[in-house]
């Protein structure tokens, strides 16, 4: 007996959902590359910051603390100190901001989301896919623009912004009291360390890297 004859069976749904879903599942995620290549950056600069991060002993020495005998006298111990210790210093400004905000958790979750909005909707979105939100299109320039009123709106508005300047504050107050009252007379500095005493002058690399993707508009 012969075989029934093969019923030819329509496979178009099926390449169409197909080729959706490799057309869905080939769009690049939001600019990953970017993204990683901005981090490993920055995670460079870091770690090259830290390797001229001076032993925090010297830093603690109560054999050099000595109150200073005039304004100037504090001034240019600030300097020095500042020159020598600079990634110190830096280190524990940053603390003091991780610890308020730790205190205080809502502005860290708001913190967080403003930081989040702007990597997400802006910094690390691929310049060709326009943003899409409730069924509308938005330019670059719109974006920009609604991410700036929201940052104006954190920080100004809410108490995102009295917390970061007051931990501003009790850093700079600590670093500047530490400068202070350190002799520096047991510092030896490097004239290219002296030349390169800017405050954030370690992270200039990863500005420059950050610089090609803000540079969109």
């Amino acid at each position: 007996m012969s075989s029934p004859p093969t019923l030819p069976v329509s496979t178009s749904q099926s390449n169409t959902n197909t080729t959706g879903g490799v057309s869905s599942q080939s769009q690049p995620p939001i600019a990953t590359p970017a993204f990683r290549n901005f981090i490993s950056r920055i995670s460079s600069s870091l770690r090259q910051a830290f390797a001229h991060r001076r032993p925090w002993y010297e830093l603690v020495d109560r054999s050099s603390i000595s109150r200073p005998e005039t304004l100037a006298e504090a001034y240019s111990r600030i300097r020095k100190n500042f020159t020598y210790f600079r990634v110190n210093y830096l280190t524990l400004i940053v603390f003091a901001l991780a610890v308020s905000l730790i205190t205080h958790p809502f502005s860290l979750l708001v913190l967080l989301g403003l930081i989040a909005s702007w990597s997400f909707l802006y910094l690390f979105r691929p310049s060709d896919q326009p943003l899409v939100l409730f069924g509308r299109t938005f330019a670059d320039r719109e974006t920009l623009g609604i991410l700036v009123v929201l940052t104006v709106f954190v920080v100004f508005l809410t108490t995102v912004g009295s917390l970061l300047i007051s931990a501003l504050l009790v850093g700079l107050g600590i670093v500047c009291a530490h400068g202070a009252f350190r002799v520096p007379e047991d510092l030896f500095l490097d004239d290219q360390e002296v030349t390169s005493s800017g405050f954030l002058s370690f992270l200039g690399g990863a500005a420059s890297a950050a610089a090609p993707v803000v540079g969109r508009v």
